[in-house]
């Protein structure tokens, strides 16, 4: 049988703000290209992190997709949307079968997995799993992972650690993922197994015993007893995942989103970058940046996108913007930076004043869909919301409604920005929220930081 494996790992605020705190998320990501090699797809699905996660995930994935947050959205959202008819197709056709894999953030596979699924598949198995074991070597660990292998042996019934691996013609069969915010692979695999026996392959998978280290494994066997034993006499999932400690979505918000970029012109976009990248290196930083932004604006799925050009729309990737992208352009006018904004926020009020919109920048690379969503958000009860840059200004405005006066008596470009918009908030009398802190790329030293982030292979 030949087979395209298709990789899906769920994601929510796994890399931490902080240097270091996404190593795990780093090792599996980077424990996946050698599966990537021989022709696996990788498909990060974030649930709107609002840490490193998406940057991470970008550099060393086929793709980086935003769905609503929960494990089931997102591997549904991972998994696409083909219909179980072009599934069927493929197999007809004597194309390659395709074969979903489906992953937590911090497990890792067997480097043979590849060979060991398709396997699996070739002696007529439709789905499957992997036994599991910690990255802990307790000896109690060990015990919790031999009954959670055995216990799903003997019922057919795996958990999300096991990583779950089944053709899309099985998976489109069973009707994929229950929208579950727990319980959703037992859920699964229950109907799985009322069509076919799974493939408990006994190769190991490796996971985190994080959970069972920040709450003690006693405590956390008991809490899986309670809440299987709740599942399974009728207990709403929904109700067992808060007491899990899951937190309930946000509910989706719309904004507008106004891109401030320049044109990538050698000389002239991004200077302050050209002694470290020469002036083209530069401008080709400058078209990264840009298109990287509208990628995270779109992902965030808010409403409408326009992107405010300097010098003016006529440049060639403008122009190319609008005519294969559809991208909706608009000339910035004359004046400083203050001026050039404010215009923005008064053209989009004139037109649908009852609609926020967030007015970001290119410049920071850290900048993800979760962060925009947050941001619109917090447009439901603040007049204001902002994120505050590392060097003293901010990568991202939002309003409400006009504020003119945040954009008066203001020194552009220097590390006073922040402090002196808040003062001005302060004398507009409205109210506002300021999100955690981001960094922008603006020096060399910046990029130098930027490529230590992608630098994760």
């Amino acid at each position: 049988m030949k087979m395209r494996l298709r990789i899906v790992i769920p994601v929510l605020n796994e890399a931490g703000h902080a240097a270091g705190e996404g190593d795990k998320f780093r090792k599996t990501l980077n424990a996946l290209q050698l599966l990537r090699e021989q022709g696996a797809e990788l498909i990060v699905v974030d649930g709107g992190s609002t840490d490193n996660t998406w940057a991470l995930a970008r550099a060393l994935a086929d793709q980086v997709l935003l769905a609503p947050r929960g494990r089931a959205a997102q591997m549904n959202g991972g998994a696409g949307h083909e219909s179980r008819a072009h599934a069927t197709n493929d197999a007809r056709s004597g194309g390659p079968t395709e074969v979903l894999l489906f992953l937590h953030s911090d497990t890792r596979l067997p480097a043979n997995a590849h060979a060991l699924i398709n396997a699996a598949l070739n002696a007529g198995a439709a789905w499957g799993r992997f036994d599991v074991q910690f990255d802990d070597s307790h000896p109690l660990l060990r015990m919790v992972a031999m009954m959670m292998n055995l216990r799903s042996r003997l019922s057919g019934i795996a958990t999300g650690d096991q990583a779950l691996f089944m053709t899309r013609t099985m998976f489109e069969q069973v009707g994929g993922f229950t929208d579950l915010q727990l319980m959703e692979d037992i859920d699964l695999c229950s109907r799985l197994k009322q069509v076919a026996a799974p493939a408990c392959l006994r190769q190991r998978v490796t996971t985190s015993a994080r959970r069972w280290q920040q709450h003690g494994i006693w405590r956390t066997i008991f809490l899986m007893w309670r809440l299987r034993l709740a599942y399974f006499l009728g207990a709403d999932p929904n109700v067992l995942a808060r007491r899990y400690g899951y937190t309930s979505r946000a509910p989706q918000t719309g904004a507008a989103v106004a891109i401030m970029a320049k044109a990538p012109v050698a000389g002239l976009s991004k200077t302050r970058l050209i002694p470290a990248l020469g002036a083209p290196g530069a401008a080709r930083a400058q078209r990264k940046f840009t298109l990287n932004t509208l990628h995270v604006a779109r992902q965030a799925d808010l409403g409408n996108i326009t992107l405010h050009c300097a010098p003016d729309v006529q440049h060639r990737f403008f122009r190319a913007l609008r005519r294969i992208c559809g991208t909706t352009c608009q000339t910035q006018p004359q004046g400083d930076l203050g001026h050039r904004m404010q215009t923005a926020f008064e053209q989009h009020f004139a037109d649908k004043p009852s609609q926020p919109l967030l007015l970001i920048g290119t410049d920071c690379p850290v900048l993800a869909p979760g962060h925009l969503q947050q941001a619109a958000h917090a447009l439901l009860e603040h007049d204001v919301v902002l994120i505050p840059a590392e060097d003293g200004g901010y990568v991202l405005i939002g309003m409400r409604r006009l504020v003119p006066l945040v954009f008066q008596n203001i020194a552009w470009s220097t590390s006073e920005v922040m402090a002196q918009t808040r003062n001005q908030l302060k004398r507009a009398t409205v109210t506002w929220q300021e999100l955690p802190q981001l960094w922008d790329v603006d020096e060399p030293a910046d990029w130098q930081r930027l490529q230590q982030l992608e630098a994760a292979t």
